[in-house]
């Protein structure tokens, strides 16, 4: 299914209620891959940030590695979680509907 058909069925189930449930459940995978795709975007750009700074400072103080590598550790498992949520509505979505 091409995106532009998926965008028609979603337009369709948001407009009509006499929609069939394939509409619905094409329309919740539509949904299901944005979210995750989208959900994902944000939590990977903030780790290769926070791992770029952390290369950097451990490059220009390497007597400082272990606290910067806490920190690196605590920042990225905290970006990760957002991602995870992002994962879970994308199976609520797949699997209730």
């Amino acid at each position: 299914m091409d995106f532009m058909h998926a965008a028609t069925v979603l337009a369709q189930a948001t407009t009509t209620t006499d929609v069939g449930p394939n509409a619905i459940k094409q329309a919740a995978r539509l949904a299901a891959g944005l979210a995750i795709g989208i959900g994902g975007i944000g939590p990977g750009i903030g780790i290769g940030i926070a791992t770029f700074g952390a290369m950097q400072a451990i490059g220009r103080n390497p007597e400082a590695e272990g606290p910067v590598r806490t920190t690196l550790v605590l920042g990225a498992g905290l970006a990760e979680a957002v991602a995870i949520y992002a994962f879970v509505v994308a199976l609520a979505l797949i699997f209730a509907v």
